[in-house]
């Protein structure tokens, strides 16, 4: 698009970075650096001006927010960017006949607390856990979505590694290993399936994780400066949020923004309305969820609002075709917490009514099918959300 010839990579002075080579038609040559050093080293140099844009597998800590305050709010939509969603899998070797855990078992497993697989079903031997190192975003994940609420720390003994493919290989090459990777780096290892308190076991399959059910996926993000001036810049942004730009997402194994509708299995302990909803409609592979503490849509819903008004438009969905079932976090009155999640289905509707859907049916099923524990801040947003469903 940008009509650059010549395009070609090199690798960098330093480890995990890279160069862009390409040349315009004008015959001047156009260099890229790309450094891949940890989610925290990103925000380091939009703050000290080397970088355009900063590639994260975390959200922005309060901290680095302050930090970088005089470019203006990094939280805002202009500077914070959804590109895709991944899976933090938790891998095992191949023949470990453990197959689910819980992020309970799995701290334990990670701080030291749980040391013999015996403990777990699993034939005697010393856990031997394999981490990321301290400067990884994929760290900085297991280590919030897993560790901290249970105030742990990860085990001394665990091996750690900067490069996620050698830690993949050293769990599936050890009998008695277990480690946390993204998606793509699973390679020859077991991913087990995972319970986050009352939720049902889930494998990090590509619909739970889409729709940010299943309980270790993470959001991909790119930060910018909100008055971002570089062109180019502003056009790898652009292109990133495209469907092409999602298909790239996909075809390097994570999980693209792309809308799909998927056959949901009913099964007895669902609701009766949410049984017969399953038996008889799909489910887009998306959910809304909000801004904490609020029924304000968050950056990736606000994107996903375009998303799923084109699918409905190019499947003849606009009319009638369409249900959103809210969720939430328990309340001491039940029907309170029944209100509130409808009430976060109608803040969808408005948003898309506007653009002149019609709907079947808005429903709030309060704190039923959790997909998080409700006893942390982080599990109860993940249970605030609005599901779309489509006949």
């Amino acid at each position: 698009a940008q009509g650059l010839q010549d395009i070609r990579s090199e690798a960098g002075t330093r480890e995990n970075e890279q160069r862009v080579l390409a040349r315009r038609s004008d015959g001047r040559q156009v260099i890229v650096e790309v450094a891949a050093h940890g989610s925290g080293t990103g925000f380091t140099s939009l703050k000290d001006g080397s970088t355009d844009l900063a590639a994260s597998s975390r959200p922005i800590k309060d901290g680095e927010a302050v930090s970088l305050a005089a470019l203006g709010d990094l939280r805002s939509p202009q500077s914070e960017q959804v590109i895709a969603i991944d899976g933090l899998a938790i891998i095992v070797h191949p023949s470990n006949p453990v197959g689910t855990l819980s992020v309970e078992q799995i701290a334990q497993l990670f701080s030291g607390e749980i040391d013999n697989w015996a403990a777990l079903g699993g034939k005697p031997g010393k856990v031997h856990p394999y981490a990321r190192d301290d400067n990884s975003g994929t760290y900085d994940t297991f280590k919030e979505l897993v560790l901290a609420p249970g105030g742990r720390s990860l085990t001394a003994s665990a091996q750690r590694f900067e490069s996620s493919n050698q830690l993949s290989d050293s769990v599936s090459g050890d009998p008695n290993g277990i480690g946390f990777i993204g998606l793509p780096y699973i390679r020859q290892a077991k991913a087990v399936s995972i319970a986050a308190g009352d939720s049902q076991p889930m494998p990090p399959s590509t619909t739970l994780i889409a729709t940010e059910d299943y309980p270790l996926a993470r959001r991909l993000f790119l930060y910018n400066d909100p008055q971002l001036s570089n062109p180019w810049a502003r056009a790898l942004i652009d292109f990133a949020h495209s469907p092409r730009g999602q298909a790239i997402v996909d075809a390097n194994g994570f999980i693209a923004q792309t809308v799909q509708a998927v056959k949901v299995a009913a099964d007895a302990q669902m609701p009766a309305d949410y049984r017969q909803l399953a038996q008889q409609a799909q489910r887009l592979s998306v959910n809304f969820r909000f801004q904490e503490g609020s029924a304000t849509l968050d950056n990736k819903a606000h994107r996903d609002l375009q998303r799923v008004l084109d699918y409905l438009k190019q499947h003849d969905k606009l009319q009638h075709k369409v249900v959103l079932v809210g969720f939430g976090d328990p309340k001491s009155d039940p029907e309170r917490a029944e209100l509130l999640s409808k009430l976060r289905a109608m803040a969808v509707r408005r948003e898309l009514a506007k653009q002149g859907v019609l709907f079947r049916e808005i429903t709030g099923l309060g704190s039923e099918l959790p997909v998080a524990a409700n006893d942390q801040d982080n599990g109860r947003i993940r249970n605030r959300r609005v599901e779309v469903w489509v006949y």
